[in-house]
């Protein structure tokens, strides 16, 4: 593969503890963040000096879009995270995957303390050719991103 090329024929695949749980069609609204925190300072002249210093990472968001061939310990983890009173107990760390058309792991992105906040679905179309999906938010306090 060149430099700059994109992963084609790429496969997303979502794992909960150490298991792959599902193959997933689509992953979107990935991307890691930080805060950055105000320093400002004034120098023996009183010239005051503003300056930025990361600060921590920010949480954030993704949507799956899965099928209809759905794992059933995945759709239990949704809808149990989804339920649960107690949002801190609900949280657990997943990781997603990206498989090249090998099937070999390109990249590892680890989402700590994930837990389903949205579900949509199946979205139907009676005279559409695709098959029918469903979606669901994922959100997340850390993210780490590693190639594999």
């Amino acid at each position: 593969m060149a430099i700059g090329d994109t992963i084609s024929g790429s496969t997303f695949v979502v794992d909960l503890g150490k298991f792959q749980v599902e193959t997933v069609q689509q992953i979107s609204g990935l991307s890691l963040e930080e805060d950055a925190v105000e320093i400002k300072q004034v120098t023996p002249d009183g010239e005051v000096i503003v300056g930025n210093q990361p600060g921590s990472a920010r949480s954030g968001e993704i949507t799956i879009t899965r099928g209809l061939d759905q794992s059933k310990v995945f759709t239990e983890w949704i809808f149990t995270t989804m339920t649960m009173r107690d949002v801190d107990d609900a949280r657990q760390d997943i990781t997603l995957m990206v498989l090249d058309p090998n099937k070999k792991p390109v990249k590892r992105v680890h989402l700590a303390r994930a837990r389903a906040s949205d579900w949509r679905g199946p979205f139907l179309d009676a005279g559409a050719t695709s098959s029918a999906t469903e979606a669901v938010t994922i959100v997340y306090e850390d993210i780490t991103v590693e190639n594999a």
